[in-house]
This record gives C-alpha cells, sequence and structure tokens, in this order.
C-alpha cells in the first residue's frame, strides 16, 4: 500500500524529502558551509561529534560541500563514500544541522530501492532505522522523527516491525506532537489501530481516546488551513481515508455517543422522504448510541415508524429500534431457520446481510449472508447488489483511501452489479446507477500501465474481498 504525501517544510526537511514516497526522488539543495566555525555563546549545539572542534576541520567541510553536490546530481554513488567519511567524523555537522543524518536517509533508501541482495537490503533498512535513532538523540524533535520513522516501517520496510510496535510508534507521535501532529502520521496510525482494536490487541478505551484525538486533529486542521496548505500538506488525503476507517467502530458497543450518532446520521434524515427500512436504521443507531428515549428526535421518528410501518417480525424489529443489533441478528437467524417458505428464508438472510453491512460494519459476514440469501432465491439482484456495495466501500479498508490499491474495489463490485441486472431485470435499474457512479472510481491507464497491468487480464483483489476479476479503466 503507498501513499503520496506532501509536507510541509519545516526543520526536519532533510529526513521529509528523502523519505515520503514519491514518483521520482527528490534532493534538497545543498547549503552552502556556515561562514562562522564558531557558535556564539548562547547557541546550544546538538550533544554528538561536530567538525568544530576537529584539526582537519575544514577538510572535513570540504567534503561535506562536494558529496553534496553529487547529491544535488542524484550521483549517489559519487556521494555516498565521501557523506561516510565525514559522517564517521562529524555525524552532526557543525552540531546546528541534522543534515549528515538526512542525507544518510536519503542515500540508503536508493539503494535500498535498487539492491537485489536480500542481506544487502537488510543492512540499508537498518542503517536508515538506526539513522532515524540518532536524528533523536542528537536533534530532539522525536515526536515527529518517530512518526517518520514508523510511516516507512508501514509502508515500505515490512517485516521490521510488528503492527502493534508500529501503532505504539505513531502513538507516541500524537502523544508528543498533539495538534501539531503531521498529516501523514494520521492515516497508517488509524488502519493501525482500526485492526488493532477489532483483533482486540488493544483496549477499546485507548482506541477511543485516540480516535478522539485523531477527528480533532483532522477538524482543527481543516478550520485553520487554507485550501492551498490543506492540500498541500496532505489533509485532503487524510479526510477521505480517516472517517471512512474509523466507520469500522460502529460495531462496537459504547465506542461512539449518541452526538456522533445524531451529527452522522440523524442530520441527514428527512421524515418526508424516508421508508420504513431508514426509520428503522436511524431509530436503531441512535438506541446503539445509547441516546436516551426521551430524546424529542427519537420520539418523533418512532411515533411516525409505529404510526405507518408494520413488519412481520415485530420482536426483530424491535430490536432493530432498540439498536441491540447483536438479538436482532439472532431473531432473524431464527425465524430463517424455522420457516418453510424459501422466499422468507431469502428475506430475512438479507436482512442480517444489512445489519452486518449497515450497523455492524462486518463486511465479511455481510457477504456470507448475502450469498446465503441466494442460495434460497437464485435469481434474485438484491444481494448481488449488496455485495456491490460492500465491494466499493472497501477503499479506505484495502487502500489508503484514493489510489490504485482503493480504486481496485470498483472492479469486483461492478462485477456483482453486472450480475445483479443479468439476473433480475427489477434491480436494472438501480445497477446501472451504480455502474455508473462507480465506474469513473476505477484506476486509470496510467496506473494499470505503471504497474505491468493490461486491460482485460485477470486480477486478483486482495483484502478481505478475495476475488478474480478484470481489469478496466473508466478512460
Amino acid at each position: 500500500m503507498k501513499v503520496k504525501v506532501i509536507l510541509q517544510l519545516s526543520f526536519f526537511l532533510l529526513i521529509l524529502v528523502g523519505c515520503t514516497p514519491k514518483t521520482t526522488e527528490t534532493v534538497q539543495t545543498p547549503e552552502p558551509p556556515p561562514k562562522e566555525t564558531t557558535p556564539k555563546p548562547t547557541e546550544k549545539l546538538s550533544p554528538c561529534k561536530n567538525w568544530l572542534d576537529e584539526p582537519n576541520m575544514d577538510e572535513i567541510r570540504e567534503w561535506h560541500v562536494l558529496y553534496r553536490d553529487q547529491l544535488k546530481m542524484k550521483n549517489y554513488e559519487q556521494a555516498y563514500p565521501l557523506w561516510e567519511k565525514v559522517y564517521a567524523i562529524a555525524p552532526a555537522a557543525d552540531g546546528k544541522r541534522n543534515t549528515h543524518y538526512g542525507d544518510g536517509i536519503i542515500m540508503n533508501e536508493y539503494f535500498w530501492s535498487q539492491e537485489t541482495d536480500s542481506l544487502k537490503k537488510d543492512e540499508r533498512v537498518k542503517t536508515v532505522l538506526r539513522l532515524y535513532d540518532e536524528v533523536i538523540e542528537c536533534y530532539g524533535k522525536e515526536g515527529y522523527v518517530i512518526g517518520r520513522k514508523a510511516f516507512d516501517l508501514y509502508y515500505k520496510y515490512s517485516g521490521y516491525a510488528t503492527d502493534v510496535e508500529m501503532y505504539g510508534m505513531f502513538k507516541r507521535a500524537v502523544d508528543l506532537e498533539g495538534d501539531k501532529t503531521q498529516a501523514f502520521v494520521i492515516n497508517p496510525f488509524t488502519a493501525l489501530l482500526t485492526n488493532l482494536v477489532l483483533e482486540e490487541e488493544i483496549p477499546i478505551e485507548e482506541a477511543s481516546d485516540y480516535t478522539d484525538k485523531m477527528l480533532k486533529i483532522l477538524a482543527l486542521n481543516k478550520e485553520k488551513k487554507s485550501p492551498e496548505d490543506w492540500k498541500k500538506e496532505g489533509w485532503d488525503i487524510v479526510s477521505d481515508f480517516t472517517p471512512q476507517r474509523l466507520e469500522a467502530m460502529e460495531g462496537i458497543k459504547g465506542f461512539y455517543d449518541c452526538e456522533y450518532y445524531k451529527n452522522k446520521y440523524y442530520n441527514v434524515y428527512d421524515e418526508s422522504r424516508d421508508t420504513c427500512d431508514n426509520l428503522i436504521s436511524v431509530l436503531g443507531r441512535l438506541r446503539w448510541g445509547d441516546c436516551p428515549m426521551d430524546d424529542p428526535e427519537l420520539l418523533a421518528m418512532a411515533k411516525i415508524y409505529n404510526a405507518n410501518c408494520v413488519d412481520s417480525t415485530p420482536q426483530c424489529r424491535d430490536f432493530l429500534g432498540e439498536g441491540n443489533f447483536s438479538e436482532a441478528v439472532k431473531c432473524y437467524e431464527e425465524k430463517a431457520e424455522k420457516s418453510e417458505d424459501l422466499e422468507k428464508k431469502a428475506q430475512f438472510n438479507l436482512i442480517i446481510a444489512k445489519i452486518y453491512y449497515g450497523e455492524l460494519k462486518r463486511f465479511s459476514l455481510s457477504r456470507k449472508y448475502a450469498l446465503e440469501a441466494l442460495k434460497y432465491k437464485p435469481n434474485w439482484g438484491d444481494p448481488y447488489l449488496l455485495i456491490g456495495k460492500l465491494y466499493a466501500s472497501s477503499g479506505p479498508l484495502c487502500g489508503p483511501g484514493r489510489g490504485f490499491d482503493s480504486q481496485v474495489v470498483t472492479w469486483p463490485a461492478i462485477d456483482m452489479w453486472k450480475k445483479a441486472k443479468s439476473v433480475d431485470s427489477s434491480v436494472s435499474r438501480e445497477a446501472n446507477r451504480l455502474i455508473n457512479q462507480y465506474s469513473q472510481y476505477m484506476p486509470s491507464k496510467e496506473d494499470v500501465f505503471q504497474r505491468n497491468l493490461k486491460v482485460g487480464d485477470t486480477f486478483k483483489v486482495g483484502c478481505w474481498i478475495q476475488r478474480t476479476t478484470i481489469i478496466r479503466t473508466p478512460d
């Protein structure tokens, strides 16, 4: 999974330029050597070795200029031996800049990307990670740097840290940086947090606390950043991914409070257009979020539903309206098992599939019950429509929210919608609407070509989907 995040220049520009994934490598223009060879009395220097007290300081500074000139021209093979000499004697340069650490990271990352020998690649990674640690030791800024290190471990250096270890690094970055947390931290931290809490690797209370922090950081940057900085720093990518990925937490009882559900679901509720299914869905979500029964909005919706909506399974419906989704699932399972009517068995299983999709956010279980519905009613388009929506909604689950890894989910989704209308003409209009809507989000020809793929070939979409499909592009 790759993400391109464009970040604001800062004190740690060298590390940033060297480590952010890009289509082409960017190297900062080397700065001239400092004019002053003696620090000011009040100036605080790095505690690590610098060239100021070295007898051959002028020679070291000359090596510094020479290797940086080569680095500027991307002549890494020529630059690296000179860098090694400077770094060995004065890793902290003049004590005022982290240049040598940042340049070392840039070049070792490049050599790692070109290397084919696994042992040599391993040494390059270990050097990069050690240089990150030395930046913290010699220049501080732990929050920013440990976030960069975790970012590289997550996106580049698979297998060098566990998910729990990377989560801990990102958490440390958020703890130290607070509202100043950089955009590049948020998406991988969100993905790790979501996976780990669902796997019961971290406490729900902790996950809830950091979810609130990330959403507040996102909202704060949305409020304060200009549109140009918002996009330049990568917050637009974060806003596309993080809130959607965190929706998975809605399946955990008590994770979000009443205010969350009212803001998300009641505020888009329109009683003049809502169906009974939509009414019971909103009612159930408010109750799932522990909204009190005497809440005016909840009472108003309940009154409309009770007056206008009739269900053949009132007990199951009551569980849904109360936000007791687990009991609702059990109720419909019992109804499906006891019924000898194939039509009803199919209907009950589809209702369960919709609960797992909309309310409990368990996509694989939702697909399971949709497929179960098709066993009893094979030529029914609705289950295929639902499975297609499950796939189409999985961009933030299976990738960064945008880009190739997230866009490929549209291929199996469109397969399902085509299947729906091929077996059931009554859903053709809805299937065509969904196909037209999501076709524009398929990977582009350029993205397909860059991965040595070809339109029309087969492709297996991974993640929880695990389906073989056909490569298509919107252009």
